[in-house]
């Protein structure tokens, strides 16, 4: 099954100015913008960091459900897509850091790394990582 996370966002007018930006499937996710392309950067970025929350507090990603009219599809950046595909997947794999450490041939200290939500790590490390998972990344364009 094919991992995309691409949530849907409702865009509404702000209070004072701008443009407010929620994702009714991840409710952490909040933001404003100036205009609809500032908008659009904050929803990503906003979806982004909601979603790497859900991990380090030890719960599973929430299904992207909502559809509907108005409503705009917002993906994550593909760094932050990486990461929680990493992530999803070692937390469902049953086994222990010990264990990828060994699988893909880094220390503990790097899985650890590999492992923090909040850790920058380069595709590279991540893309094996997956591939220790059963898993493999695959990069897609789909017109916005």
């Amino acid at each position: 099954k094919m991992q995309t996370f691409r949530y849907f966002a409702e865009f509404e007018p702000g209070d004072e100015a701008g443009i407010v930006v929620s994702f009714p499937d991840v409710p952490e996710a909040i933001t404003q913008g100036d205009d609809e392309a500032d908008a659009r950067a904050m929803a990503r970025e906003a979806l982004g960091l909601a979603l790497l929350s859900y991990p380090r507090r030890g719960l599973p990603l929430p299904a992207p459900k909502a559809k509907g009219k108005g409503l705009v599809p917002v993906v994550v950046d593909p760094e932050t897509a990486a990461k929680l595909a990493v992530l999803e997947r070692f937390r469902t794999a049953g086994i222990s850091k010990s264990e990828l450490a060994r699988r893909i041939g880094r220390d503990e200290k790097a899985v650890r790394r590999i492992l923090d939500p909040m850790h920058p790590t380069k595709i590279g490390a991540l893309e094996a990582a997956l591939a220790a998972l059963g898993a493999q990344l695959v990069i897609g364009v789909d017109a916005a």
